[in-house]
């Protein structure tokens, strides 16, 4: 399991760099002790952390209020906990290694 990923009960959290206002929304892969998400909504009053909700909870099949981002609301570096998936099935569904 890739250091970004740990289980902490029923959820899975992970490490995550946004970079916003990109092309298209897509995982750009391992990025350090992260995995780099691209997103096309730009970092203001929140309009890139509700994107990136949707994004992960149309990539991971869970409904966006499983998703929660536990830090870094303000930066791009983020912690998000995500509800009723395990990290196998989050690696899996990221296709990150």
């Amino acid at each position: 399991m890739p250091l970004w990923t740990q289980e902490q009960g029923k959820n899975v959290l992970f490490k995550i760099y946004v970079q916003p206002r990109a092309i298209r929304n897509e995982i750009a892969g391992a990025w350090g002790d992260a995995v780099k998400i691209r997103l096309t909504a730009p970092p203001v009053e929140g309009q890139a952390n509700r994107a990136l909700i949707c994004f992960l909870s149309e990539i991971l099949g869970v409904a966006p209020s499983n998703i929660n981002i536990v830090s870094g609301e303000a930066a791009r570096a983020k912690k998000v906990s995500v509800a009723g998936k395990t990290a196998a099935e989050v690696l899996q569904r990221l296709r990150v290694d």
